[in-house]
């Protein structure tokens, strides 16, 4: 899908109210897309209207609060999408949320939120607009965001990584699937980002403490790879029509130690543990 220029398409971008998803809704309309955004923050969300507003582009915006792991809420949205802006090109399944903790220090309940809104989050969001992307036959890209997370074992990140494992999985399988309708997939796996996932992210376990948490905090402030920057690796991705992509330094090495010296992966993750929760 060319992405150079966006005027006369659609982008829907889930998470939209803060981080990754409100960079990737802003990249988009300054390339001329008209935008479908949700999130849970509605304060968040306005807040993206506002800066898409500032751009002066005069991109129709619809914005809706919706939870991606209902998936009523979902076939809503879509529905809203497809009957006020008349199609989708780009979707991208953005919406997350962090848990950093061992497995023995995680409970059912925490299994149930992350699994539902980080993983049936984005089959939610396939489930409700690919298919009628198909219908349409007009092609299109989807891209879930994963995360290093996604092929990088982490001690204190069992449930997240899980999660991130299955949206990179799931990739995987559509991008074979739906080349043949003409809709590319592109899993994107950021590393060390900072975003808001650092304060909202649930701890567990002995290290479940603020101290650490201001450290975690910290560390990505300091490291200041931003998430504007993440959106510009997506379109760059969407253009190639790659399956994954891998965003910043340490989400490259992880990837391709993977497949080149899997015994790299695991000081790799004993440095992940020493160093922060999270990669997102």
């Amino acid at each position: 899908m060319d992405v150079r220029s966006l005027a006369v398409k659609v982008a829907v971008v889930t998470g939209a109210g803060s981080g990754i998803g409100r960079e990737t809704a802003l990249e988009c309309a300054r390339r001329g897309a008209s935008l479908a955004i949700c999130d849970l923050n509605e304060a968040g969300l306005a807040e993206t209207e506002r800066l898409v507003a500032e751009l002066e582009k005069q991109t129709p915006v619809l914005a809706r609060r919706v939870d991606v792991a209902r998936a009523e809420e979902m076939r809503a949205f879509a529905d809203a999408v497809f009957g006020e802006l008349g199609g989708v090109d780009l979707l991208v399944n953005n919406a997350g949320v962090g848990l950093g903790g061992g497995f023995l220090d995680t409970s059912l309940e925490d299994w149930s939120w992350i699994v539902e809104i980080n993983l049936l989050g984005v089959v939610n969001g396939c489930h409700f607009f690919v298919p009628r992307m198909v219908e349409r036959g007009a092609g299109g890209h989807v891209v879930n965001v994963a995360s290093a997370a996604g092929f990088l074992p982490a001690e204190p990140l069992s449930a997240y990584c899980a999660t991130k494992y299955g949206v990179l999985g799931l990739s995987e399988c559509l991008h074979i699937e739906l080349a043949r309708r003409g809709i590319g997939v592109t899993a994107i796996c950021p590393g060390i980002i900072n975003t808001p996932i650092t304060r909202s992210a649930r701890m567990r376990g002995a290290d479940a403490t603020p101290e650490l948490r201001e450290k975690v905090v910290a560390s990505y402030q300091r490291r200041n790879y931003g998430p504007e920057r993440v959106a510009r690796a997506i379109l760059r991705a969407v253009q190639k029509n790659r399956v994954v992509a891998p965003v910043a330094p340490e989400a490259w090495l992880a990837y391709w130690a993977k497949r080149i010296a899997p015994w790299a992966v695991l000081a790799l993750s004993r440095w992940q543990a020493r160093t922060g929760f999270g990669m997102r």
